[in-house]
Protein backbone atom coordinates (compact mmCIF):
# COMPACT_ATOMS: atom_id res chain seq x y z
CA UNK A 1 0.00 0.00 0.00
CA UNK A 2 1.31 3.43 -0.92
CA UNK A 3 1.90 5.84 1.93
CA UNK A 4 1.49 8.86 -0.31
CA UNK A 5 -1.57 11.08 0.05
CA UNK A 6 -3.23 13.55 -2.25
CA UNK A 7 -2.23 17.14 -1.33
CA UNK A 8 -5.14 19.18 0.00
CA UNK A 9 -6.04 22.20 -2.11
CA UNK A 10 -5.50 25.66 -0.54
CA UNK A 11 -9.17 26.59 -0.06
CA UNK A 12 -9.97 23.24 1.55
CA UNK A 13 -6.95 23.69 3.83
CA UNK A 14 -8.21 27.15 4.83
CA UNK A 15 -11.73 25.86 5.53
CA UNK A 16 -10.18 23.16 7.74
CA UNK A 17 -8.23 25.83 9.64
CA UNK A 18 -11.47 27.78 10.20
CA UNK A 19 -13.20 24.66 11.62
CA UNK A 20 -12.34 24.98 15.32
CA UNK A 21 -12.18 22.21 17.90
CA UNK A 22 -14.49 22.68 20.89
CA UNK A 23 -12.59 22.09 24.13
CA UNK A 24 -15.21 23.17 26.63
CA UNK A 25 -18.21 25.48 26.74
CA UNK A 26 -17.06 28.84 25.29
CA UNK A 27 -13.54 27.49 24.72
CA UNK A 28 -12.14 26.50 21.30
CA UNK A 29 -8.82 25.53 19.75
CA UNK A 30 -7.70 26.60 16.29
CA UNK A 31 -4.94 25.21 14.11
CA UNK A 32 -2.36 27.55 12.64
CA UNK A 33 -1.81 27.62 8.87
CA UNK A 34 -2.04 27.46 5.94
CA UNK A 35 1.61 28.50 5.78
CA UNK A 36 1.90 32.12 4.64
CA UNK A 37 5.68 32.31 4.54
CA UNK A 38 5.72 34.83 7.42
CA UNK A 39 7.18 34.34 10.89
CA UNK A 40 3.83 35.17 12.50
CA UNK A 41 0.26 34.02 12.02
CA UNK A 42 -1.62 35.93 9.31
CA UNK A 43 -3.97 38.38 11.00
CA UNK A 44 -6.90 37.48 8.77
CA UNK A 45 -6.73 33.90 10.01
CA UNK A 46 -7.04 35.03 13.64
CA UNK A 47 -9.98 37.30 12.79
CA UNK A 48 -11.73 34.49 10.91
CA UNK A 49 -11.14 31.92 13.65
CA UNK A 50 -12.26 34.32 16.39
CA UNK A 51 -15.47 34.96 14.43
CA UNK A 52 -16.07 31.22 14.07
CA UNK A 53 -15.60 30.79 17.83
CA UNK A 54 -18.16 33.52 18.53
CA UNK A 55 -20.61 32.12 15.98
CA UNK A 56 -20.51 28.73 17.72
CA UNK A 57 -22.08 30.37 20.80
CA UNK A 58 -24.78 32.35 18.97
CA UNK A 59 -28.29 31.26 17.94
CA UNK A 60 -28.50 30.16 14.30
CA UNK A 61 -31.00 32.89 13.39
CA UNK A 62 -28.49 35.66 14.19
CA UNK A 63 -25.73 36.78 11.84
CA UNK A 64 -22.66 38.94 12.38
CA UNK A 65 -23.07 42.58 11.39
CA UNK A 66 -19.92 44.05 12.92
CA UNK A 67 -16.64 43.21 14.60
CA UNK A 68 -13.94 45.31 16.23
CA UNK A 69 -10.55 43.79 16.99
CA UNK A 70 -7.07 44.55 18.32
CA UNK A 71 -3.86 42.65 17.54
CA UNK A 72 -1.92 42.52 20.81
CA UNK A 73 1.05 40.21 20.10
CA UNK A 74 2.38 38.37 17.04
CA UNK A 75 0.83 34.92 16.68
CA UNK A 76 3.18 31.92 16.82
CA UNK A 77 2.59 29.80 13.68
CA UNK A 78 4.02 26.69 15.37
CA UNK A 79 1.39 26.20 18.09
CA UNK A 80 -2.45 26.18 18.19
CA UNK A 81 -4.45 29.21 19.28
CA UNK A 82 -7.02 29.01 22.11
CA UNK A 83 -10.16 31.15 21.72
CA UNK A 84 -12.14 32.06 24.82
CA UNK A 85 -15.62 33.49 24.24
CA UNK A 86 -17.44 35.67 26.75
CA UNK A 87 -21.22 35.89 26.34
CA UNK A 88 -21.71 39.60 26.96
CA UNK A 89 -25.40 39.90 26.01
CA UNK A 90 -28.25 37.98 24.40
CA UNK A 91 -31.01 40.47 23.62
CA UNK A 92 -34.28 40.20 21.71
CA UNK A 93 -32.64 41.38 18.46
CA UNK A 94 -28.88 41.61 19.07
CA UNK A 95 -26.25 39.32 20.56
CA UNK A 96 -22.80 40.49 21.69
CA UNK A 97 -19.69 38.40 22.22
CA UNK A 98 -16.13 39.15 23.33
CA UNK A 99 -13.36 36.84 22.15
CA UNK A 100 -9.77 36.57 23.36
CA UNK A 101 -7.13 34.54 21.48
CA UNK A 102 -4.41 33.03 23.68
CA UNK A 103 -0.96 31.54 23.02
CA UNK A 104 1.78 30.72 25.54
CA UNK A 105 -0.44 31.98 28.35
CA UNK A 106 -0.85 35.46 26.89
CA UNK A 107 -3.61 37.23 24.96
CA UNK A 108 -2.45 37.83 21.39
CA UNK A 109 -5.75 39.23 20.05
CA UNK A 110 -9.10 40.49 21.33
CA UNK A 111 -12.33 41.09 19.47
CA UNK A 112 -15.92 42.13 20.10
CA UNK A 113 -18.58 41.00 17.64
CA UNK A 114 -22.28 41.80 17.35
CA UNK A 115 -24.96 39.61 15.76
CA UNK A 116 -28.51 40.48 14.71
CA UNK A 117 -31.66 38.72 13.60
CA UNK A 118 -32.76 39.36 9.99
CA UNK A 119 -34.72 42.61 9.76
CA UNK A 120 -36.03 44.77 6.94
CA UNK A 121 -35.58 48.55 6.78
CA UNK A 122 -34.08 51.46 4.87
CA UNK A 123 -31.63 50.38 2.19
CA UNK A 124 -29.00 52.41 0.32
CA UNK A 125 -25.30 52.15 -0.50
CA UNK A 126 -22.41 53.98 -2.12
CA UNK A 127 -21.84 52.94 -5.73
CA UNK A 128 -18.98 50.68 -6.75
CA UNK A 129 -16.15 52.65 -8.42
CA UNK A 130 -15.81 52.25 -12.20
CA UNK A 131 -12.95 49.78 -12.73
CA UNK A 132 -11.84 47.24 -15.32
CA UNK A 133 -13.48 43.83 -14.94
CA UNK A 134 -11.27 40.93 -13.77
CA UNK A 135 -11.34 39.25 -17.19
CA UNK A 136 -9.66 42.36 -18.63
CA UNK A 137 -6.75 42.15 -16.16
CA UNK A 138 -3.57 40.12 -16.05
CA UNK A 139 -4.01 36.73 -14.33
CA UNK A 140 -2.21 36.37 -11.03
CA UNK A 141 0.09 33.68 -12.45
CA UNK A 142 1.46 36.13 -15.06
CA UNK A 143 1.57 39.00 -12.56
CA UNK A 144 3.65 36.85 -10.20
CA UNK A 145 6.24 36.13 -12.89
CA UNK A 146 6.76 39.85 -13.46
CA UNK A 147 6.67 40.81 -9.77
CA UNK A 148 8.90 38.05 -8.38
CA UNK A 149 11.83 38.97 -10.63
CA UNK A 150 12.42 42.01 -8.43
CA UNK A 151 11.36 40.57 -5.08
CA UNK A 152 13.43 39.52 -2.09
CA UNK A 153 13.64 35.90 -0.97
CA UNK A 154 10.84 36.50 1.53
CA UNK A 155 8.60 38.06 -1.12
CA UNK A 156 9.26 35.20 -3.53
CA UNK A 157 8.42 32.62 -0.85
CA UNK A 158 5.18 34.45 -0.02
CA UNK A 159 3.95 34.88 -3.58
CA UNK A 160 5.16 31.63 -5.13
CA UNK A 161 3.12 29.30 -2.91
CA UNK A 162 -0.40 28.21 -3.80
CA UNK A 163 -2.94 30.35 -1.93
CA UNK A 164 -6.67 30.10 -1.20
CA UNK A 165 -7.37 33.64 -2.50
CA UNK A 166 -6.52 34.83 -6.02
CA UNK A 167 -5.98 38.55 -6.59
CA UNK A 168 -6.02 40.76 -9.68
CA UNK A 169 -5.03 44.40 -9.01
CA UNK A 170 -6.50 46.89 -11.46
CA UNK A 171 -3.07 48.59 -11.59
CA UNK A 172 0.38 47.02 -11.29
CA UNK A 173 2.35 50.26 -10.86
CA UNK A 174 2.73 49.82 -7.08
CA UNK A 175 4.07 46.30 -7.46
CA UNK A 176 6.49 46.93 -10.32
CA UNK A 177 7.92 50.36 -9.48
CA UNK A 178 8.78 52.74 -6.62
CA UNK A 179 6.52 55.44 -8.02
CA UNK A 180 4.70 57.55 -5.44
CA UNK A 181 0.99 57.03 -6.06
CA UNK A 182 -2.36 58.20 -4.79
CA UNK A 183 -3.24 56.29 -1.59
CA UNK A 184 -5.90 54.03 -3.09
CA UNK A 185 -6.13 50.65 -4.81
CA UNK A 186 -8.78 48.40 -6.33
CA UNK A 187 -8.20 44.66 -6.30
CA UNK A 188 -10.44 41.88 -7.56
CA UNK A 189 -10.35 38.81 -5.30
CA UNK A 190 -11.89 35.35 -5.44
CA UNK A 191 -11.45 31.99 -3.76
CA UNK A 192 -9.47 29.36 -5.68
CA UNK A 193 -12.09 26.68 -4.99
CA UNK A 194 -15.69 26.16 -3.91
CA UNK A 195 -16.98 27.49 -0.58
CA UNK A 196 -19.95 25.89 1.26
CA UNK A 197 -23.30 27.67 0.95
CA UNK A 198 -23.23 28.43 4.67
CA UNK A 199 -23.59 32.03 5.81
CA UNK A 200 -21.42 31.84 8.97
CA UNK A 201 -18.59 30.15 7.04
CA UNK A 202 -18.86 32.74 4.28
CA UNK A 203 -18.68 35.56 6.84
CA UNK A 204 -15.57 34.02 8.43
CA UNK A 205 -13.91 33.65 5.04
CA UNK A 206 -14.74 37.26 4.16
CA UNK A 207 -13.20 38.33 7.48
CA UNK A 208 -10.09 36.32 6.59
CA UNK A 209 -9.53 38.01 3.23
CA UNK A 210 -10.41 41.47 4.58
CA UNK A 211 -6.92 41.69 6.12
CA UNK A 212 -5.21 41.06 2.77
CA UNK A 213 -3.46 44.02 1.03
CA UNK A 214 -5.22 46.58 3.24
CA UNK A 215 -2.28 48.04 5.13
CA UNK A 216 -0.20 48.29 1.96
CA UNK A 217 -2.46 51.05 0.60
CA UNK A 218 -1.10 53.44 3.24
CA UNK A 219 2.38 53.09 1.69
CA UNK A 220 1.34 53.99 -1.87
CA UNK A 221 2.20 57.73 -1.49
CA UNK A 222 5.67 56.85 -0.20
CA UNK A 223 6.87 54.64 -3.04
CA UNK A 224 7.34 51.57 -0.88
CA UNK A 225 5.39 48.51 0.28
CA UNK A 226 4.99 46.13 3.21
CA UNK A 227 7.50 43.83 1.49
CA UNK A 228 10.25 46.45 1.82
CA UNK A 229 12.76 45.01 4.36
CA UNK A 230 13.34 48.52 5.75
CA UNK A 231 9.67 48.71 6.83
CA UNK A 232 8.22 47.13 9.96
CA UNK A 233 4.54 46.56 9.17
CA UNK A 234 1.81 44.96 11.27
CA UNK A 235 -1.93 45.34 11.80
CA UNK A 236 -2.86 47.11 15.03
CA UNK A 237 -6.65 47.11 14.93
CA UNK A 238 -9.33 45.96 12.50
CA UNK A 239 -13.02 46.78 12.21
CA UNK A 240 -15.57 45.30 9.81
CA UNK A 241 -19.25 45.78 9.05
CA UNK A 242 -21.24 43.12 7.18
CA UNK A 243 -23.98 44.84 5.21
CA UNK A 244 -25.43 42.08 3.06
CA UNK A 245 -25.04 38.31 2.64
CA UNK A 246 -22.05 37.25 0.57
CA UNK A 247 -21.37 34.46 -1.91
CA UNK A 248 -18.02 33.24 -3.20
CA UNK A 249 -19.06 31.93 -6.60
CA UNK A 250 -17.64 34.99 -8.42
CA UNK A 251 -15.08 37.80 -8.12
CA UNK A 252 -15.35 40.47 -5.42
CA UNK A 253 -13.91 43.98 -5.72
CA UNK A 254 -11.89 45.20 -2.72
CA UNK A 255 -11.70 49.00 -3.08
CA UNK A 256 -9.34 50.67 -0.59
CA UNK A 257 -8.08 54.14 0.32
CA UNK A 258 -5.78 55.50 3.00
CA UNK A 259 -6.90 58.92 4.30
CA UNK A 260 -3.92 59.38 6.63
CA UNK A 261 -0.52 58.14 7.77
CA UNK A 262 1.28 59.66 10.78
CA UNK A 263 3.08 58.65 13.95
CA UNK A 264 4.44 55.45 12.32
CA UNK A 265 0.84 54.35 11.69
CA UNK A 266 -1.23 54.11 8.53
CA UNK A 267 -5.01 54.09 8.40
CA UNK A 268 -6.89 52.41 5.53
CA UNK A 269 -10.56 51.97 4.66
CA UNK A 270 -11.99 49.28 2.44
CA UNK A 271 -15.27 48.51 0.67
CA UNK A 272 -16.02 45.03 -0.65
CA UNK A 273 -18.45 44.76 -3.58
CA UNK A 274 -19.94 41.89 -5.54
CA UNK A 275 -19.36 41.94 -9.28
CA UNK A 276 -22.90 43.30 -9.72
CA UNK A 277 -21.99 46.33 -7.56
CA UNK A 278 -23.65 45.32 -4.30
CA UNK A 279 -21.76 46.60 -1.26
CA UNK A 280 -21.40 43.56 1.01
CA UNK A 281 -18.95 44.83 3.65
CA UNK A 282 -16.93 47.81 4.86
CA UNK A 283 -13.56 47.61 6.60
CA UNK A 284 -11.26 49.97 8.50
CA UNK A 285 -7.78 49.25 9.80
CA UNK A 286 -4.86 51.04 11.38
CA UNK A 287 -1.44 49.45 11.18
CA UNK A 288 2.16 49.99 12.11
CA UNK A 289 4.34 51.26 9.24
CA UNK A 290 7.57 52.00 11.05
CA UNK A 291 10.92 52.72 9.42
CA UNK A 292 13.39 50.29 10.94
CA UNK A 293 16.31 51.79 12.86
CA UNK A 294 19.66 52.06 11.04
CA UNK A 295 18.00 51.65 7.63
Amino acid sequence: MSSSSTPIDPISALLTVLDLEKLEENLFRGRTGPDTGWQRVFGGQVIGQALVAAQRTVASDRFVHSLHAYFLRPGDPLVPIIYQVERIRDGSSFTTRRIVAIQHGHAIFSMSASFQIEEGGYDHQMSMPPVAMPEELMPESEFKQMFLKHGSDAVRRYWSRERPIEMRPTSLAHYLSKEKLEPRQDIWVRTTGPVPDDRPIQAALLAYLSDMTLLDASLYPHGTSIFDPTIQAASIDHAMWFHRPIRFDDWLLYSQDSPSASGARGMTRGAIYSRSGELVASVAQEGLIRKRANE
